[in-house]
């Protein structure tokens, strides 16, 4: 309740009681909330990482279309030196190009082409929010050895 200087001396006056909230009460009540806020942006930014790596699984996949589709027509995948770039160029043989643009990954870098991969003839990797070989949560590597049958 708000009163006015007149109001709180005649109230004071007549000895009614007066009820306001104490600053120890406030700051419980700012505790809480805090405490509230705090739990809910670490379970949000947990469903915003797995959101982010299941676009970058979602793009590896349809990059790796666009290799096969460049294999079945060249007979050959992408040197290291052309890298995926080469499926973004138009050219005689694909004359709007097989991506429309170069994606980039969730976290901003490009994706790593390795011709040839771990265990299939080329590999498609995301290394995560640190972009570095390595890492666990935000940081987990995605590639296409694990994300997409080849």
């Amino acid at each position: 309740m708000c009163f006015s200087k007149a109001e709180w001396g005649k109230r004071k006056a007549e000895g009614k009681k007066l009820r306001a909230f104490t600053l120890v009460e406030l700051m419980v009540v700012i505790v809480i909330i805090g405490l509230l806020a705090g739990a809910v942006t670490v379970s949000v930014r947990s469903y915003l990482i797995r959101g982010k790596q299941s676009v970058a699984a979602m793009e590896i996949a349809k990059i790796c279309q666009a290799l096969d589709t460049y294999y079945t027509v060249t007979d050959q995948y992408p040197t290291n030196d052309q890298g995926i770039a080469v499926l973004a160029e138009k050219s005689d043989a694909f004359p709007d190009g097989l991506l429309n643009k170069l994606p980039q990954d969730p976290w901003g870098h490009q994706y790593v082409y390795q011709n040839p991969g771990r265990d299939s003839p080329y590999e498609v990797i995301c290394y995560g929010a640190d972009n570095q070989e390595g890492g666990e949560a935000a940081d987990k590597d995605i590639s296409s050895a694990d994300s997409y049958e080849q």
